[in-house]
């Protein structure tokens, strides 16, 4: 059976993707209001009364705003590790004890079907992690907001069929813009978010190791837009000889519509 994967949404006012296999549908994140998420579902024909589990990946609110509602609406399970159960419990409000889920960040996990890997990244949570989820020989993998990329997260997500992968700003542009000193100190940091060409030189090393396909996420509204992330990876990959749709697929994740549906 067919493993298909949609991004809901991505970008600082929510993000929530979905990976489903004919059976099991799971959301990764919840970061719109539960009203948005319903009717984003219905777009790609899935009933919200059918999502299995809701996985959390930190605690930041363009991640949990929707999972408590969806959760006491559906009787959802939620899986997050401590660090985030202890970030976000007060901010999603009470949730039924048989559907609070803590999984160890260093362990694999089941949900029904797939196996989840949980892996640490560097952002500015409690316990922030990635994800890599597979069933059968097919292998999805969530890296975004990332403060940098390296080498261990590339040997985690290696030999994916599709990376979800963060292309947040241009630095030109956030070094230029309005926002203030610390929240441009933040977002270049080791613990915010990957810059248009941090992204492109990882395509670049999961390329080599056997990732083909790519779905650039987590775009900023402010200091980024969606040809400019395209351009700055694609001219990246010109210079190294890697064609893009031969060599690697890449596609975006959008902040305001449902992505491209992934079937593998």
């Amino acid at each position: 059976m067919k493993v298909f994967f949609c991004s809901l949404a991505s970008g600082s006012s929510g993000n929530c993707h979905l990976i489903n296999d004919g059976e099991n549908s799971i959301l990764i994140d919840a970061g719109l209001s539960g009203r948005q998420i319903e009717n984003k579902l219905k777009q790609i024909d899935i009933d919200p009364k059918s999502l299995t589990a809701i996985l959390v990946s930190h605690e930041h609110s363009d991640h949990i705003c929707g999972v408590g509602v969806l959760s006491r609406r559906y009787n959802i399970p939620i899986y997050a590790n401590k660090g985030t159960w202890d970030g976000m419990g007060a901010k999603i409000g009470e949730i039924r004890e048989n559907n609070i889920k803590c999984f160890d960040s260093t362990k694999d996990f089941n949900i029904k079907n797939f196996n989840i890997r949980p892996y640490g990244i560097s952002h500015d949570a409690n316990e922030p992690v990635g994800f890599c989820i597979k069933k059968d020989k097919i292998k999805i993998s969530i890296a975004t907001d990332l403060g940098y990329i390296d080498g261990n997260i590339i040997k985690q997500i290696r030999d994916s069929n599709l990376v979800v992968l963060e292309s947040n700003h241009d630095e030109e542009m956030l070094k230029a813009g309005r926002y203030s000193y610390y929240l441009k100190r933040r977002i270049l940091s080791n613990v915010g978010h990957l810059s248009n060409e941090a992204a492109g030189n990882a395509v670049v090393d999961l390329v080599n190791k056997n990732v083909r396909n790519v779905l650039l996420a987590h775009l900023s509204k402010e200091n980024n837009f969606p040809e400019l992330a395209v351009a700055t990876i694609k001219n990246i990959l010109d210079d190294r000889k890697i064609i893009v749709g031969e060599d690697v697929g890449l596609g975006l994740a959008y902040r305001d519509r449902v992505s491209s549906i992934y079937q593998f």
